[in-house]
């Protein structure tokens, strides 16, 4: 069997001391708390939260560079949008640490990991979203991020020597089946202009550099680095990073209060950023990269839900193969069995 201690990153990503990891292990983050989910709890928790969140994120963009201008805000930027996300989400959760008597002292060494996991998962890879968003509909970034179940299986296989097994590969190949044929009319439909090119390939950047975060998250938990507390420097330092940039940029840090800008702004730093990505690491750091990616497949689903009770999205036949296809698929995956 493949002893997840033995995972490790290349040398130049320089892994935490083991005498810190062996130091927070009992006080880690929320063992009383996970020990309380099964990993079909954080992956149902994981899927119904990020399924709601790409509506969301419609309500970050600017309404002018947008390609929902009724949902898009007045002038925030969406790097601009991206730093307040995660500044609130990083100020919650150091304030949850401190009251349950965690400690968020590290060493340098360790800061540098925070800040490379910060880079790829809550820098570079939101703004790939949020920008790509703005030149395709919502429903294709959702398919193009879904990519990330690949990559993660290929960069498993890459950094760690993962086998993932055909189950694994068939399930992600049936629901990327399914999801396709889900949202096959707007495929169908769309025409490879300029904008449509641009927004796909940013959105591909985005779901790599994810990938690459995952691959950071799941070397630095089989250290027996607490989650929680590691979330939430990988979010302040993603949150610094893309403040830079904005400012580099040229962008002003201004505010839209309207409630719609308001509200998702709180839902996505509190339920898509703290809670989501909790449930989502800690279930990586369980069953592996390959297998916990799988979500970014699953859920879409959710996000044609929303759709048809929202939206008035029409139930087709296709949307509702695609549907079973998608479940069928993730099923395969969820019940494999470790590879030796």
């Amino acid at each position: 069997m493949m002893d997840k201690n033995k995972y490790s990153l290349p040398a130049t990503f320089l892994l935490t001391p083991p005498h810190e990891t062996q130091s927070r292990l009992p006080c880690g983050t929320s063992n009383l708390v996970t020990m309380k989910l099964n990993n079909l709890s954080l992956y149902l928790l994981t899927v119904l939260i990020w399924g709601t969140t790409w509506i969301a994120v419609e309500f970050q963009i600017p309404a002018s560079a947008g390609t929902s201008p009724s949902l898009g805000n007045a002038g925030v930027a969406a790097e601009v949008s991206i730093v307040y996300r995660y500044l609130i989400a990083s100020a919650l959760i150091f304030l949850w640490c401190r009251m349950k008597g965690l400690s968020l002292r590290f060493s340098g060494r360790t800061h540098l990991i925070f800040l490379a996991m910060g880079l790829l998962m809550f820098c570079f890879n939101y703004i790939c979203v949020y920008v790509g968003q703005g030149y395709i509909a919502s429903a294709l970034m959702a398919i193009i991020f879904s990519t990330v179940s690949w990559m993660n299986i290929l960069n498993a296989r890459i950094f760690f020597g993962t086998k993932s097994g055909w189950r694994v590969v068939a399930g992600a190949v049936l629901g990327m089946a399914g999801l396709c044929l889900m949202f096959w009319p707007s495929i169908r439909d769309l025409s490879l202009t300029d904008a449509t090119v641009i927004g796909g390939l940013i959105g591909l950047a985005g779901a790599y550099f994810a990938s690459l975060g995952n691959m950071i998250s799941q070397a630095v938990q089989s250290r027996k680095l607490p989650v929680m507390e590691t979330n939430g420097w990988a979010m302040f330092y993603g949150a610094l990073c893309t403040a830079a940039i904005a400012l580099g940029r040229g962008q002003s840090f201004t505010m839209d209060w309207s409630p719609g800008y308001v509200g998702a702004l709180l839902y996505l730093a509190v339920f898509g950023s703290v809670i989501a990505f909790w449930a989502y690491l800690t279930l990586l750091g369980r069953i592996g990269a390959n297998r916990a990616g799988y979500a970014t497949i699953a859920f879409p689903v959710i996000a044609i839900l929303i759709s048809v009770m929202f939206e008035g999205l029409e139930v087709t036949w296709p949307l509702l193969l695609g549907v079973v296809m998608v479940l069928v698929g993730n099923l395969s995956i969820l019940n494999r069995k470790k590879v030796s």
